[in-house]
């Protein structure tokens, strides 16, 4: 059976990383949990290695998706589950909701939606797979070019991927799922900014990825 490592990326989320890592080690379909500190300022890494996860340091903030990058040099194992930092209401259910697909074969990607109540979630599966939660074949992050992986690129460049070569890949809705909000984090002037900068990230990355694949280059 292939070994799955779950990866979690965190930026200053010492509140909530230690439930998160608590979870993904409570599990039988996980067989190590990998924290990556992207240049955390508070108390993010303690709380995670209290927790039992491997934790690596990055001394400067590199973006999410160098993160991810980082961490996936530190595991060989063939199937990886990344999540977010900032997961509330997270459960057992909901790893396995993620991994089974992709560890019988039928995905080689599964992306999670998570709970935003009922109106939105029939709309959900038509809107743009941007969720951090998603269970995914090593290989496949392996083969999109670097440069598309950066920062908020990251889950859009690995949607358009699997996408283009019409690979198995979907999603599934994780009732009960939720995350502590930027505005909870950095109030709401600075939560805007971010939330500015993310939706740029995701708008730049699909036009990028679709330029690149009309020339042949991705």
């Amino acid at each position: 059976m292939n070994r799955v490592a779950a990866i979690v990326p965190a930026f200053n989320e010492e509140p909530t990383i230690a439930k998160v890592v608590a979870v993904l080690r409570s599990s039988s379909l996980v067989d190590e949990v990998i924290v990556v500190s992207d240049g955390s300022t508070d108390g993010t890494s303690a709380a995670a290695s209290a927790a039992g996860a491997t934790v690596y340091d990055l001394e400067r903030k590199g973006g999410k998706g160098n993160a991810m990058l980082h961490a996936l040099t530190r595991t060989d194992a063939q199937v990886i589950l990344f999540c977010d930092a900032d997961l509330k209401g997270f459960t057992l259910d909901h790893v396995g909701r993620l991994l089974e697909p992709v560890l019988n074969g039928g995905r080689v990607m599964n992306v999670g939606l998570r709970d935003r109540g009922t109106i939105i979630n029939r709309f959900s599966q038509f809107l743009p797979l941007i969720g951090g939660e998603r269970a995914i074949l090593r290989r496949i992050v392996e083969a999109v070019p670097p440069q598309y992986l950066s920062g908020f690129m990251v889950e859009s460049a690995l949607n358009y991927y699997c996408r283009y070569r019409r690979m198995p890949y979907g999603s599934v809705l994780l009732r009960g799922l939720s995350i502590r909000r930027k505005y909870e984090k950095v109030g709401w002037k600075e939560g805007l900014k971010q939330y500015r900068r993310m939706i740029t990230q995701v708008v730049k990355a699909m036009l990028l990825v679709r330029w690149a694949h009309l020339w042949g280059k991705f």
